[in-house]
Parts: structure tokens; sequence; C-alpha cells
């Protein structure tokens, strides 16, 4: 009896200890104050929308986060895919989907992810980098290097093709083997029958035969299967979902980008 109160009680100090420090950190970020709708909505609509090319579904599911977060004085925002479908009155799929791009983009940061549902921090349009970038504020620089990167379509030149490849560096980016490059293709990581855009931040490097067998999936749900048929170990799997997080949170920028994308602007 004493040793099953003895752990209740650690399990209740460590409840406690998590909440006190995710509160801490929410207060470190806090913004103090709610953000002004006037002024957000007109810079979503004037600088987010067009420089980011935001779908409809992709507004609906910022428009609801956004409500629900910063317009509120809170910066992260805990929700469920289902429940955020309901509320956006979208199926499922593309509300998953627009939440993907939405992480992908930098307008969301994924704090927690777990089978009761997403965290995310909610950015105001200011806040995030190809908006800053593109020059939002009067008197700011031209649009930067970077941000003309984030908008380059990747399938438009031979060159901008091949700094995909490059940044592969000969393997398929799914199961991992080592392949000629004539027998190399490129693909689309969030599909484009799922409004995947042709950015370096959705566009991999890998043989024909993953890109064949992928077809409409996610790349999530295609290296899940490569690891069932096991050609993945559970720890190349664990590798390809970080991989795949670098990838959508503009970690693995091509090698010939910078170049490339002066000359052929997307």
């Amino acid at each position: 009896m004493k040793n099953t109160t003895a752990t209740n009680r650690k399990i209740v100090d460590t409840r406690i200890i998590y909440e006190r420090t995710r509160n801490a950190r929410t207060s470190a970020k806090s913004p103090g104050a709610k953000a002004n709708a006037e002024s957000t909505w007109k810079q979503f609509e004037d600088h987010l929308v067009p420089r980011l090319h935001l779908s409809v579904i992709d507004r609906a599911v910022y428009s609801h986060l956004l409500r629900h977060s910063r317009l509120e004085g809170k910066r992260d925002v805990h929700f469920s895919i289902r429940e955020l479908a309901r509320r956006v009155r979208i199926s499922g799929v593309p509300v998953r989907d627009a939440v993907r791009r939405l992480v992908a983009y930098g307008v969301l940061r994924l704090v927690e992810r777990t089978n009761a549902g997403h965290v995310v921090e909610v950015l105001l349009p200011q806040e995030i980098r190809a908006v800053r970038a593109a020059g939002l504020e009067p008197g700011r620089s031209p649009i930067r290097q970077r941000f003309r990167i984030e908008q380059t379509n990747f399938l438009k030149t031979r060159e901008l093709r091949r700094a995909i490849h490059a940044r592969e560096g000969g393997f398929c980016f799914y199961c991992r083997r080592r392949f000629r490059p004539e027998v190399m293709c490129l693909d689309h990581v969030i599909p484009q029958v799922r409004s995947g855009r042709n950015s370096y931040r959705n566009l991999v490097s890998c043989c024909t035969r993953c890109n064949a067998q992928k077809g409409p999936r996610s790349a999530g749900e295609f290296l899940c299967k490569l690891y069932r048929e096991q050609r993945l170990t559970a720890s190349e799997l664990r590798s390809r979902l970080r991989a795949l997080e670098a990838l959508a949170g503009g970690k693995l920028v091509p090698p010939l980008a910078p170049k490339s994308e002066e000359r052929e602007p997307g």
C-alpha cells in the first residue's frame, strides 16, 4: 500500500513539473496581448495568401487556428484532425494535408503530435519568414534570395531538377538504395492530387520502383508500407521520418538551389 501511494505521488509530482515547465515555456513565448484582428486579417489577405499561394482549404484551416490562438492571446493551440475537420466543415484528408502544408510553409510550428492530437504554434503573418523576406513592412529590403528559393518551381528547369537529385546524393529517399542517375526520378512528398507543390520541401529523388509503388500516398504512409514489407528496418524508418520533418522544415535545401534560382525564379 505504501509503495502504491509513493508511486502515485511520484506520478502527480511528475505531472506538476511537466505542467509548470509547459506553462513557463508558453509564458515566455506569450505575446502578452491579443493580436489586432483587423491588422492581422489585412496582412493575411494582402501578404500571406498571395506570397504562399494558399489554397481555400489552407486559408480555412489557418483562419480557424488563428482565431483560437493568437486572436485570444495564446500562441499554441491543441486540436485533433477530426475535430478540426468538423469545425471547418471539410473532410479529414484535405484538412490533414493542409496542416502538413502549413507546417512545411512555416506558417505553423509543430510543438507536439500524439494519438490525442496536435499541438502547434500559430504564427502571425508578419512573423512568417517568407512574408518577412518579401518586405511586409514599409522600408524593408526587396525580396531576398531565401524567399525566392521558397517560391521556386523545382520542376521548371533541368538544373533545378538536378539540384534535388544532388541533395539525395544518389540514394533513393525512401528505400535508401543507391542507383544510377538514369534510373532516378523526382517524387512529390505530398502528391499533386493533394495540392502538393513543386517546392524543394516537397520534392525528393527516388528510384522508379518506389515512385511507382508510392502512387497517391503521402511519403509517411509509403515509408510505413516499406517497413511492413521489411524493406526498411525500424531504425531506418525512424531516420526517414526525421528526414521528412527536416525536409518540411526547410532544412534540406538543394546545394545548387541559390545559384540556379537566381536565373530561374519561380
